[in-house]
């Protein structure tokens, strides 16, 4: 059959209907049935492209396919391999990147966690607690005069002086630490 094809694809395709099963399922048993549709049509590729190559004396052509397709399945799977290799690299890349902006995200929110309590604790504590009652309580300016007991004017002008407290104190310390950061910046040294 192999002799006869090298001269008519016909009889090739008879080769092709005899062992496209077999080299299936064989394909699909190692790779799966995506990749064995492939592997199967690479293979009678293949072997139309060596039809001269192959040995005559050979009675049975199916292992000279078997070989073919395991060839194929071989490079399939490193293929496969090196994806699978560059995709977790890249997902580990993602992964540390999102650490690291997780881990700076926090870092930032410690510190100005940090900045917010000194200021709070350095606040007259009738402003702090009126201050706290409309952020953390939700409350309305009259449900803090109600809660307070103090007229809603009071309550007022207490949010007012602490949140120009919190203003002032914070943007201080976000200068004092820009400029601690061009003084470090200035004496670090320059290379050329």
């Amino acid at each position: 059959m192999i002799r006869r094809s090298r001269d008519s694809p016909a009889v090739f395709r008879e080769l092709y209907d005899r062992h496209a099963a077999v080299i299936y399922r064989y394909a699909a048993r190692r790779a799966g049935d995506f990749a064995a549709d492939d592997v199967t049509s690479e293979t009678f590729l293949v072997a139309w492209e060596q039809l001269e190559a192959y040995d005559l004396d050979r009675e049975d052509a199916r292992p000279w396919l078997f070989g073919i397709a395991t060839n194929l399945l071989r490079r399939h799977h490193r293929a496969e391999a090196k994806m699978l290799k560059t995709a977790a690299k890249a997902a580990s890349r993602e992964a540390m990147a999102d650490d690291s902006d997780r881990i700076a995200a926090q870092v930032d929110a410690t510190a100005a966690t940090g900045r917010i309590a000194r200021t709070l604790k350095s606040m007259a504590a009738i402003d702090r607690e009126t201050l706290l009652l409309y952020a953390w309580a939700d409350l309305t300016y009259e449900g803090i005069a109600l809660a307070m007991d103090v007229p809603v004017g009071t309550v007022r002008s207490r949010l007012n002086r602490a949140r120009r407290a919190l203003r002032t104190q914070l943007n201080l310390e976000i200068l004092d630490e820009t400029e601690n950061d061009h003084g470090r910046l200035a004496a670090a040294p320059r290379n050329a």
